[in-house]
């Protein structure tokens, strides 16, 4: 099958190289420009990108100039809405990481974890003009457990998303499509505020906005620090890892063992 690939971030690409390790012929891969990363700025390909170089894949950035014939388009986690000019082209399909239409938008992985949730799936659906409405295809169930990150879930979502385009890429005609039922919920985008601690939230809550985000900002005997790891014992939050202004990621013990025995003041 002749196929155009859409993505950008990192955990698409084991999901790209299921597609490609199956014998398809991959005609194009669209993702994001090159952007300037880290204090030099150097302009860094995304990781898409990196990978279809490595498979000698042309490759492309600006969708508004895509004018290919394929048998099909996948798209995972682009970032881009798509116009007419692709969703005409060919049948067009996307792996969309909920369990739609619960989640729809930018951040369903995050939202879910955010939001305490112990289940999610992974559905396979055709791309349509309004957002992540599409008729579903395929539908994948997993957990989530109590202390899974963003990271960890994302992967177990790259792993059943390679699986799932590798099953219905083989043989589309046996996938009937499932309309979406239910009132659905619309996700957004996490900024750098949503790193910022309120201490007069739950532990349970902190707990799943430190795994959802990646790290949380407070102070701690006046100290900026991010904690970066925590879990929940007996309804109290628990601090694992953190990392001082400045200073590389430690556990716990050694951050207090540098206190030198002051109390200890949290968000302070």
């Amino acid at each position: 099958m002749k196929l155009v690939l859409m993505g950008t971030n990192a955990f698409v690409v084991p999901m790209f190289e299921k597609i490609a390790d199956a014998g398809h012929e991959i005609m194009a891969v669209f993702t994001r420009a090159p952007k300037p990363v880290g204090r030099k700025k150097v302009l860094t390909p995304s990781p898409v990108h990196a990978w279809a170089d490595a498979r000698g894949i042309p490759v492309f950035h600006n969708v508004r100039e895509y004018d290919m014939h394929p048998d099909m388009v996948v798209v995972v986690s682009y970032g881009a809405i798509l116009r007419d000019n692709v969703l005409d082209s060919a049948p067009c399909i996307n792996i969309h990481p909920s369990d739609l239409p619960k989640y729809r938008g930018p951040s369903p992985i995050r939202t879910a974890i955010y939001n305490g949730d112990s289940a999610s799936a992974v559905c396979l659906m055709q791309i349509t003009a309004e957002l992540d409405a599409g008729d579903v295809y395929m539908r994948h169930a997993f957990e989530i457990g109590e202390n899974d990150t963003n990271e960890m879930v994302e992967a177990r979502v790259s792993e059943i998303g390679g699986e799932m385009l590798v099953e219905y890429l083989a043989n589309p005609a046996e996938f009937a499509p499932v309309p979406q039922h239910g009132t659905p919920t619309f996700t957004r985008k996490f900024t750098g505020s949503d790193e910022i601690i309120d201490w007069a939230r739950s532990p349970r809550e902190i707990h799943n906005q430190i795994r959802a985000i990646g790290a949380g900002r407070t102070k701690i005997n006046g100290i900026d620090v991010k904690i970066l790891q925590t879990r929940v014992v007996n309804d109290k939050l628990e601090i694992l890892r953190l990392q001082p202004a400045g200073k590389k990621p430690m556990d716990w013990k050694s951050f207090v063992n540098g206190l030198r025995g002051a109390e200890i003041k949290i968000g302070e």
